[in-house]
């Protein structure tokens, strides 16, 4: 079999695992499970033997013409370098690990066969993106994963907070997908072509003829798609969907298309500074943004997602600085440990047999109830505070280094303050990432809230697949010596400047956390505690303090209480309660869009109702009136018509006889 008919069936299996699904589901629940996870799980292995054809040597680039448009035409195309080889290995395995684990995690649920067709066919749409060297075809595949995503986040659509977090992630990423639109028509009017390789030739021949325009309508796209400020508001809600779909997200599909776009597209956006300094001081906002809101928060799966948001901001900042190389390489490390992390608290949200669990504040005794959990998750959580060994060290690593060498301006193209800008925001966020993953870890497995009741041991395939991601978590940096051939030939080899000033923000932070979590234990065990009672309705942070109770360790199971060994009421102070909000930016948006235009609809309504509904009734209401009339008069009696037979006689002949007499004078 070629390359290239591997290649193609990489996306194909998953989309007709999807078909068969939503076809056969239901009615032959037996073929659920290997439907999700056969085609899937060959996709997987096909990737790898893609990437091991590939081998990070000359791009494969075949197309056929799918449809003649009169202008630009649109091509049926694959183009696999080594970019989309390690990334198509990425979303196979991680997919892969998905189905495998929620065969567990949802054994039980009523709706998993439509589950298990909406991932398959959110894993193909992701491939396609992946592998297709036309634009327009990538559109498809981008527009699919919305609304999969739609669906999947609002799996149990009988709550609330899954019904408006859908509709929300819907909203939000077609709303920088508008522009994205127009920005691809631009690009094709420019270039003259969709597809990605004449686009590329265009750029590094001729130029862009709008650069900035182009770059910045293909930036609104980027942003909605992967959570980058502002239009990442989004993403913290999405938590309210299955955690197996948190971790396919946050770590293979969806974000992660975004990145690689402008990834594949990254002369585009070099074509134009300015575009360059708004990439970098987005990056900034978010991963600084982020890092404090991942602080803040107390449910385990907002923190993940948040710092989903960051490290996201770190491959942006990449990409800002002109090193493609460094932000595909902490994609797919961040693709391993994120994976392993959302993951990881779906077994603890198993172990406790409820979602609402899910609040560090009222965890104990998961250390010692879900080893496979700590123990893989503990790890993960070192990758993601990029400590070395650990898979994210090296990522990080390389992208700080690249941002570090762009300050000096010897990049060309890339001006000194996107370098400066993107550094220091990245260490500022790697002393931010350790606080909140080591208060993650404190909290959630050295927590002194009230144990959950146990729920017994979790199904062999959810473990299993810990295990499973637990290796590139572990070891995937070792390969950074070996991993320059797939990157354009840049070194991915960390530099000594970065890594000791990294590693030891990361060290600050983790430490001066650990020494708040303690001080606030000591501190607890001495006063009483007041205990915030959230209200039904009322965001994370923004409880009403409704009860003052006094307890000693271990406390207290208290429905909304918050941890007393917090550490973030130390190290955050009054800041705590709008980092949990995300600083209030949902607000913001209610003011300065929502209500405007509800102000508007509820104007067109009045409008509508009272103004042109006026004028309909109107118009109807005069003939009404004159039928009225008439029928009135349609009394059935003879005489009556014969009488105003006569009366109308005699008013016709008063009158011939007027007009007679006025033309006689």
């Amino acid at each position: 079999m070629t390359l290239t008919t591997t290649a193609v069936l990489v996306p194909l299996l998953p989309f007709l695992g999807a078909v068969a699904g939503f076809l056969l589901g239901r009615r032959h629940p037996g073929f659920v499970r290997p439907l999700a996870v056969l085609p899937t799980l060959a996709a997987a292995l096909l990737a790898i033997a893609v990437a091991f054809g590939q081998g990070g040597g000359t791009a494969t680039d075949v197309a056929t013409r799918l449809t003649p448009t009169g202008s630009v035409p649109i091509d049926l195309a694959l183009h696999i370098d080594g970019f989309a080889a390690l990334i198509g290995v990425l979303v196979g395995v991680v997919a892969s690990c998905v189905q495998i684990y929620s065969t567990g995690y949802l054994r039980d649920d009523p709706r998993y066969p439509s589950y298990a067709a909406l991932v398959s066919l959110f894993t193909s749409a992701m491939l396609l993106v992946v592998y297709t060297g036309d634009l327009m075809v990538l559109l498809v595949g981008w527009e699919v994963m919305g609304i999969c995503s739609y669906f999947l986040v609002g799996h149990y659509w009988e709550t609330e907070a899954a019904r408006a977090a859908s509709l929300k992630a819907f909203l939000v990423t077609k709303l920088g997908d508008v522009p994205f639109l127009f920005g691809i028509f631009a690009l094709a009017a420019d270039t003259g072509t969709f597809r990605i390789t004449g686009i590329l030739s265009h750029v590094a021949r001729d130029g862009l003829d709008h650069p900035t325009l182009i770059a910045l309508l293909l930036l609104a796209g980027v942003a909605g798609k992967s959570a980058q400020f502002p239009l990442h508001t989004w993403l913290p809600d999405a938590m309210a969907g299955p955690t197996p779909v948190s971790a396919l997200i946050h770590a293979a599909t969806m974000v992660a298309a975004g990145v690689y776009l402008v990834a594949r597209l990254l002369p585009v956006f070099a074509a134009s500074a300015a575009a360059l300094v708004v990439l970098a001081v987005l990056a900034a906002v978010t991963m600084v943004g982020s890092g404090l809101a991942a602080l803040a928060q107390d449910d385990i799966k907002r923190v993940l997602a948040y710092s989903t948001v960051g490290q996201l901001g770190y491959m942006t900042g990449a990409l800002a600085v002109g090193d493609r190389g460094a932000a595909v390489f902490h994609l797919l490390s961040h693709g391993a440990f994120k994976a392993l992390l959302f993951l990881c608290a779906g077994v603890i949200i198993h172990a406790a047999g409820t979602n609402s669990l899910a609040a560090m504040s009222r965890m104990s005794g998961l250390a010692r109830r879900i080893p496979d959990a700590f123990w893989t998750g503990t790890v993960a959580l070192l990758a993601l505070a990029a400590i070395p060994p650990f898979a994210g060290f090296f990522s990080k690593e390389a992208v700080l280094g690249a941002a570090e060498h762009a300050t000096t301006g010897a990049v060309p193209g890339i001006p000194g303050a996107v370098g400066w800008t993107v550094l220091i925001s990245g260490l500022v966020t790697a002393l931010l990432t350790a606080a909140y993953a080591t208060r993650l870890w404190l909290l959630a497995f050295r927590g002194s809230g009230a144990e959950a009741p146990d729920h017994g041991r979790q199904p062999l395939a959810m473990n299993a697949v810990l295990w499973v991601l637990f290796i590139p978590t572990a070891a995937l940096g070792l390969g950074a010596p070996f991993l320059p051939d797939w990157f354009d030939g840049r070194s991915l080899t960390p530099t000594l400047t970065t890594s000791v000033l990294a590693t030891g923000a990361a060290l600050i932070g983790g430490l001066v956390t650990y020494a708040a979590w303690r001080h606030s234990i000591a501190l607890a065990a001495r006063t009483p505690i007041r205990v915030a009672v959230a209200a039904p309705d009322a965001s994370p942070g923004l409880s009403e303090e409704l009860a003052i109770a006094t307890h000693t360790p271990p406390y207290a199971d208290i429905a909304g209480a918050q941890d007393p060994a917090d550490p973030s009421r130390l190290l955050l102070g009054p800041l705590r309660r709008h980092a949990a909000t995300g600083f209030h930016l949902d607000a913001v948006y209610t003011a300065l869009f929502v209500r405007p235009v509800r102000a508007a609809a509820t104007l067109v309504r009045f409008l509508d109702r009272e103004v042109i509904g006026t004028y309909v009734r109107g118009a109807g209401t005069a003939p009404g009136w004159l039928g009225a009339a008439v029928r009135r008069a349609q009394t059935g009696n003879v005489q009556s018509y014969l009488g105003a037979l006569l009366a109308g006689s005699l008013v016709l002949a008063v009158a011939a006889v007027l007009v007679a007499t006025g033309t006689g004078a």
